[in-house]
């Protein structure tokens, strides 16, 4: 509690000893409702005055400091948006006097020096983000590092050091990632309105708030748990949690557009079958006080499970070289699951990058001067023929032309890692037949092994693809700016070959169409295959409508389904994806995909709307379910064509004949909605097919299936026209109807 002090203090601390030490006045009265100290309350109507601030009517009922929010130890973290905010003891005297012991002053916009009082022991005063005069004789009043944490911070104003930082939070020990990153370890046990800044003055956080009904809150969270997709699982062994409000500032960055990368891993409530498994986190994002996320669960990105890494990327522009990343709960999601204090916003690691090339030295000192060695190399340069200057001349070109595309990379993609040619020639051993993974319709793919014992695959671009420049640059800005469990990783690129490179994550269980329809060991039962359908169905919900821009992949197929150890799927081969506006369906490019999964409207038309894909999934999900290719030569003429044949068995009612012979156990009621699903998105008008989130919805039961099926015209003209009986070469060419409106409509097909 506060103690009482000299009355020889400088005349700055009067207002404040007045209200600190009046504790020591005693006063026999009767039990009545408890009352604020009345010498508290002319301090702290003096110091409201002097901040030209007024007091919340939250907790100012009918002139009474100590009532309302103020004196109700419960509702310490319903009320975030009231500042200025204080909160009250009031079992003094037979529970009829009240103290204040917190005040809450932080984003007030207040200016002059620190108030002298703001050192004093046992005072919870969190002053964070004002503009405070923290010239050099006010300095000595301030706690280690505060200056640095308001809004005009002084600290390299105008002179920066830094251009970027990490942080692994909540950790004993920095850790270097996979990309040699180090991310510096925060271990301060942040408490109910406190701070903590770097030693180097690099980056700092603040906490406030305090775990309502925890006697003993947390703000440190360790797991031993494995996290399946993590690439440094050392950076989700701890996370820092908060009840309310946590900032972490970059301080002293060079002015720019930076990357910000968050990194979360939901570690409380058990992916078991139990209540503990009923726990949300749920919180909002702020990058620079704008809101990027809201309402954001990490639980729910990860596909409603725990120990499953979620990364975040948000661009933002540092111009007073000072950054916030502001991580907020608003009451929502659960408080107690699964025991109390366990709610509020969760982070395991974050970092900071610049996407330009930046002129300060990132704390590192200066090195020599090589002017006198450059110079020398300049004159011996000159005394070279007419012939040789020629020569540097084209070479100069060239390398401004490749060093022009590689600050284009930069700016647009936020750096993701820069392999050079050798480097991935030794990993590939010189991209040697023996590595060949397979070859796509865009150049080859390999297996390689980097020097620090990552394994990778890299796609080589063949030279008579049709891709160029401008299209390797749109494919890795897509693919670096994709953060899903679904989609598969980008590790960086090479621009520095005379094919362009890119690196991908490697899964060494190989594509889906290996695993269904080649010699695979993999064991897909039904339980897997299911779980991979709902896998591909969320990673195309996440680039249709999740993802900051809308995707479309346009070659959605079963060789472009990769499998990770544990069999989740993972979408891949992005080289075909394309941008577009909400309002721009057609396309006037060339048509980009493969025959047997191209929808109607797209292979005649060019009409490329997000239903392309949902088409390509119907097809994939009716592979997955018959264990076979949509075209089969080899089988019965009824059989050869899987659509035709599903239709058939359809009509009779023998849906379930489709399903794979191999799966002797297998849930009929699942394999029942999963085929109807699959038919809503084959349908032949893209009106007619769902969404990818309805479709997704519906897979999980989550969305009743009340649509009636119908079956669609080209079924019908394939088996009128029989040209040739191949659904590669003559699925659409011979339509009659060109938006494909005439239907014979089935009645809906109830399982038997």
């Amino acid at each position: 509690m506060w103690r009482c002090c000299s009355s020889n203090r400088a005349s700055g601390l009067l207002v404040w000893l007045v209200l600190v030490c009046s504790w020591q006045i005693a006063a026999a009265q009767p039990q009545q409702a408890a009352k604020t100290d009345p010498t508290e309350v002319a301090a702290l109507n003096t110091i409201l005055g002097r901040w030209s601030k007024k007091a919340s009517s939250e907790w100012n009922i009918s002139g009474e400091p100590c009532s309302g929010v103020a004196s109700d130890p419960s509702n310490w973290d319903n009320f975030p948006n009231i500042n200025p905010l204080i909160k009250c003891a009031c079992t003094y005297y037979n529970n009829t006097v009240c103290h204040i012991t917190k005040l809450d002053f932080s984003y007030n916009q207040l200016t002059g020096n620190f108030p002298s009082w703001a050192t004093q022991n046992n005072l919870q005063l969190n002053l964070v983000a004002n503009k405070f005069d923290a010239g050099s004789n006010n300095r000595r009043t301030l706690p280690s590092g505060l200056n640095c944490l308001q809004q005009d911070t002084p600290c390299f104003r105008g002179s920066p050091e830094y251009y970027s930082f990490a942080v692994d939070c909540g950790s004993n020990s920095s850790t270097r990632g996979s990309d040699n990153t180090i991310y510096e370890a925060e271990p301060t046990n942040l408490g109910d309105a406190s701070y903590y800044v770097t030693s180097q003055t690099r980056w700092g956080v603040s906490n406030v708030g305090k775990f309502s009904l925890a006697s003993n809150g947390m703000n440190i969270i360790s797991s031993s748990e494995h996290f399946q997709n993590a690439v440094n699982s050392r950076l989700f062994e701890t996370a820092r949690m908060s009840p309310s409000s946590l900032r972490y500032y970059g301080l002293g960055l060079e002015n720019g557009n930076y990357t910000i990368l968050l990194q979360f891993a939901e570690v409380a409530y058990p992916d078991s079958q139990t209540w503990q498994s009923l726990g949300r986190r749920v919180f909002d994002i702020y990058i620079q006080g704008s809101l990027r996320e809201k309402d954001f669960d990490i639980r729910k990105m990860a596909g409603g499970k725990s120990f499953i890494v979620v990364h975040r990327s948000y661009t933002a522009t540092v111009s007073n070289n000072f950054l916030e990343i502001h991580l907020f709960w608003a009451g929502k999601g659960t408080c107690c699951i699964p025991t109390n204090g366990y709610y509020g916003p969760m982070i395991s690691a974050l970092s900071v990058s610049p996407n330009f090339t930046p002129t300060v030295r990132n704390g590192v000192p200066k090195r020599r001067s090589k002017v006198h060695t450059i110079a020398g190399i300049l004159i011996g340069a000159s005394i070279l023929g007419l012939a040789a200057l020629f020569g540097i001349f084209m070479m100069v070109k060239k390398r401004r032309t490749m060093a022009q595309q590689k600050e284009e990379l930069y700016n647009l993609i936020g750096r993701p890692d820069v392999f050079s040619n050798t480097e991935l020639r030794l990993a590939t051993d010189n991209f040697s037949s023996q590595n060949i993974l397979g070859e796509g319709g865009y150049g080859m793919l390999y297996k390689g092994k980097l020097s620090d014992g990552r394994v990778i695959a890299v796609k080589q671009l063949s030279q008579s693809s049709h891709q160029g420049k401008s299209q390797f640059v749109a494919e890795v800005t897509t693919i670096s700016a994709m953060q899903h469990r679904n989609l598969v990783k980008l590790h960086g690129f090479c621009i520095d070959s005379n094919t362009p490179l890119l690196v991908y994550e490697y899964l060494q269980n190989g594509s889906l169409d290996t695993a269904l329809f080649g010699h695979s060991r993999l064991n897909l039962d039904w339980g897997t295959r299911f779980n991979i359908i709902l896998g591909i169905a969320s990673g195309l919900t996440y680039l249709h409508e999740e993802s900051s821009v809308r995707i479309v992949h346009r070659d959605i197929k079963a060789s472009n389904i990769l499998l990770e150890t544990d069999l989740t799927p993972k979408i891949s081969d992005f080289g075909l994806a394309k941008l577009y506006d909400e309002k721009q369906t057609h396309v006037s490019t060339r048509i980009a995909g493969t025959l047997g999964y191209l929808a109607p409207e797209y292979a005649m038309r060019g009409r490329l709307t997000e239903k392309v894909d949902v088409f390509a999934f119907g097809v994939v999900v009716l592979e997955i379910v018959a264990g076979r290719s949509n075209t089969n030569n080899s089988l019965e003429e009824s059989k050869i064509y899987l659509f035709e044949w599903l239709w058939d068995l359809y009509e009779k009612e023998q849906v379930l004949g489709i399903v794979d012979p191999s799966l002797k156990d297998f849930n009929n009621n699942e394999a029942f909605r999963v085929i109807r699903v699959a038919l809503l998105c084959t349908q032949g008008s893209p009106h007619q097919r769902p969404p990818m989130s309805k479709a997704l919805a519906m897979l999980t039961g989550e969305v009743e299936l009340s649509e009636v099926v119908v079956k669609p015209s080209y079924i019908t003209e394939w088996q009128l026209r029989d040209v040739n009986r191949s659904y590669a070469t003559s699925s659409y060419s011979g339509s009659t109807n060109p938006e494909f409106s005439t239907q014979k409509e089935i009645e809906p097909l109830t399982q038997s």
